[in-house]
C-alpha cells in the first residue's frame, strides 16, 4: 500500500489546456476495480476492511491518527472508495458514520472520483444521501470536469438526482451552471441523452435553458436539433428555450435543419424564428454545412448521437 493525498478541484477550477479540445472519453466506471481484483493484495484490502474498528464513535480531533484512512490502493482509492465500488453499503455507512465533516471524505482516486462519484455511478443513492449529509463536497470534479451532478444526467441516474438536487442545495446554483471539461452543463448533458423529464427538472431547478456550451455555442435546442429529437425540441420550446439563439458561427436551431430528415422540426424552428434570421449568414455561405458538421459535433460525450 502506499499513501498519498489527492488534488481536489473545485467547481472554481479552471480546465486544463487541451481539455476543452479532447474527445470526452467513458469515464472509468470500474475505478480500476478488474485490476485491482487481479491484484495478490485485493484479498488483503477486503480482510483489512473487514477488521477495521469503526463502529464507535471518534472525537474529530482523531480524525488524522487514523491510519487506515491513509491507505490507498495503486489506483487512488481508499477503504471507502472500495465499500462504494463493490456495494458494501454496510461498510461505506460505518465508514461516513466516522468521517463526518472530515476531508477525508472528499479523497479523490487517480481519476479524481470522490466517493460521490462512485456512489452515483454504481446507484447508490442511499449511499449519496449519507455522505452529503456528512459534509461530501458536490461541487468536486474528476479527470473530466464532472461533478456527481453531471454522472447522474449523464447515467439518467433520477434516484440520485434527486437526492443530489434536494440535499445541501446551497451549491446547486454553481453546480448546474458549471461546465465540465467538454463544456457542457448537467442540462446539455441531459438532452444530448434525451432523458425528457431530467431536462425540466433541471430547468425548474434553475438551469439555464439557452446556455451555450463553450465549443460552438449550442444551446440545448441546438442540440435537439443534431439529435433530431422532436419531442426534445417541443419540450424545449414549451420551457423557454429560444429558438432564435445564435451559436458562435452565427448560426439558430433552424439553421441546423437544413439538409436533414426530420421536415416536422424544421417547421416547428422555421414558424419560431425571427424572419430576419432564417436565411444562412453570408459570409458563411459556401463553408456553412461543413461548420455545421464540424469536428466539435463529435465532442458530445463521444457517442456521436447515439451511433446516428
Amino acid at each position: 500500500m502506499e499513501r498519498s493525498m489527492s488534488h481536489m478541484d473545485y467547481l472554481h477550477t479552471e480546465p486544463k489546456q487541451g481539455k476543452m479540445q479532447q474527445q470526452l472519453t467513458e469515464e472509468r466506471f470500474d475505478s480500476g476495480v478488474d485490476s485491482l481484483k487481479e491484484d495478490e493484495c485485493y484479498n488483503k484490502i477486503v480482510e483489512e476492511m473487514c477488521s477495521l474498528d469503526v463502529s464507535s464513535p471518534l472525537d474529530e480531533s482523531t480524525f488524522t491518527h487514523e491510519v487506515w484512512k491513509d491507505e490507498v490502493t495503486e489506483d487512488g482509492d481508499t477503504y471507502l472508495h472500495l465499500a462504494v465500488i463493490h456495494g458494501a453499503e454496510d461498510y461505506a455507512i460505518q465508514i461516513i458514520k466516522q468521517s463526518v465533516k472530515d476531508p477525508f471524505l472528499n479523497r479523490q482516486n487517480n481519476q479524481r472520483q470522490t466517493a460521490l462519484h462512485l456512489a452515483v455511478i454504481t446507484e447508490q443513492p442511499h449511499v449519496v444521501e449519507r455522505l452529503l449529509m456528512a459534509g461530501c463536497d458536490p461541487c468536486l470534479v474528476d479527470q473530466n470536469g464532472n461533478t456527481a451532478l453531471h454522472i447522474a444526467c449523464k447515467r439518467g441516474s433520477m434516484a440520485c438526482f434527486s437526492v443530489l438536487t434536494q440535499i445541501n442545495t446551497q451549491h446547486l446554483r454553481s453546480v448546474l451552471s458549471f461546465p465540465n471539461y467538454n463544456g457542457h452543463t448537467c442540462l446539455h448533458i441531459a438532452s444530448i441523452y434525451s432523458y425528457l423529464s431530467m431536462v425540466e427538472n433541471l430547468v425548474q431547478l434553475g438551469a439555464d435553458i439557452n446556455a451555450k456550451e463553450q465549443c460552438s455555442g449550442r444551446t440545448s435546442l441546438h442540440l435537439a436539433v443534431d439529435l433530431q429529437n422532436l419531442a426534445l425540441v417541443h419540450q424545449l420550446i414549451a420551457l423557454g428555450a429560444d429558438a432564435n439563439s445564435l451559436t458562435y458561427g452565427g448560426y439558430t436551431p433552424y439553421h441546423l435543419t437544413l439538409g436533414r430528415q426530420n421536415r416536422d422540426i424544421q417547421q416547428h424552428l422555421y414558424e419560431r424564428t425571427a424572419q430576419e434570421l432564417r436565411t444562412l449568414p453570408e459570409s458563411e455561405s459556401e463553408e456553412s454545412e461543413e461548420e455545421m458538421m464540424s469536428d466539435d459535433e463529435y465532442m458530445y460525450d463521444d457517442i456521436q448521437f447515439g451511433g446516428k
